[in-house]
């Protein structure tokens, strides 16, 4: 096992953190992980797919790469990025000594439980939890898995290198302390942070699937085309990427389970378009399958009209 910085000592926390485990090689789980390694920090990746894994590591070297192309990074600079990235499937040897773990887990409270509870055990009683749900409890979750107090929520956008804003959710638990660690935290890695109260869908998924559902609406009872639906918003209200155009980004399927959760919590404003669950059904969950509302190729993306 590898022998990593400890930042921690009993009684003391260090003003930066020098170690993180990202629970979750998906797209935001690689993203938050290469984020992380590029400000300093020695970072593990677990995920319990070894080829998922690996994915996530190609793609982490190509974004780099990319970065470098474009003269944006330094060549040195990116490969002492990699150098502070590892990936295990071994859920001991990425939890070993870390100061915070950020889950990256889809978006079901059961999954995250479970994941969370067998890690648990593995941390020391001073070690930050994080979770990057978009909608879900953090006071639910930080009740079931024993450990309110030092659980928040980090929620970061996608994609993480490049999003400025990072939203701490804080539990009915947890304390005061998490907090301001948390806001550190945020600060080390360059992300501006804002701190909500933990109801169902904090500030941003609330605001943004609203909006996301309403452009729906609007596309299937014919009001505007898909593109003209997000030019109102980009040009009108300077929106950097139009409501539909972003739901690719995030994933149709990501969507959808925020939107189910905030209409079971909220009531009718968060009810699904029908046009939402026809999509996904039919595998067409945004970006990172090529097509949803636009059909993502090489020259950019093209509504599907």
């Amino acid at each position: 096992m590898t022998a990593r910085p400890r930042g921690l000592t009993v009684g003391i926390v260090t003003a930066n953190l020098a170690t993180v485990a990202l629970l979750g090689a998906g797209t935001m789980g690689r993203g938050i992980a290469q984020l992380c390694a590029a400000h300093g920090i020695e970072t593990w990746l677990y995920d319990v797919n070894a080829e998922q894994l690996e994915r996530a590591l190609t793609d982490v070297r190509s974004q780099l790469q990319r970065l470098v192309d474009k003269g944006k990074l330094d060549k040195d600079e990116a490969a002492r990025t990699l150098s502070r990235l590892q990936a295990t499937p071994e859920l001991a040897e990425a939890c070993e000594s870390v100061e915070l773990v950020i889950e990256a887990a889809p978006e079901s409270m059961d999954l995250k439980v479970e994941l969370l509870s067998r890690v648990l055990p593995l941390l020391g009683s001073r070690v930050l939890i994080g979770s990057n749900t978009s909608s879900l409890s953090l006071t639910e979750l930080g009740r079931r898995i024993g450990a309110g107090e030092r659980t928040l929520g980090l929620h970061f956008f996608n994609p993480p290198p490049v999003m400025q804003l990072l939203e701490i959710v804080r539990g009915m638990e947890t304390s005061e302390h998490t907090v301001e660690r948390g806001l550190s935290f945020a600060r080390q890695i360059g992300k501006e942070p804002i701190v909500v109260q933990d109801v169902p869908g904090f500030a941003s998924s609330r605001l943004g699937v609203a909006l996301g559902a309403e452009a729906m609406r609007m596309l299937e009872t014919g009001v505007a085309s898909i593109s003209d639906i997000d030019r109102a918003m980009e040009l009108g209200y300077r929106h950097p990427m139009g409501p539909l155009k972003l739901t690719d980004l995030v994933g149709l399927d990501v969507r959808l389970a925020i939107l189910e959760h905030l209409y079971r919590e909220l009531g009718d404003q968060f009810r699904v378009p029908v046009i939402l669950r026809q999509m996904v059904r039919a595998g067409r969950l945004g970006k990172k399958v090529g097509i949803g509302f636009y059909r993502w190729t090489e020259r950019g993306p093209e509504p599907v009209e």
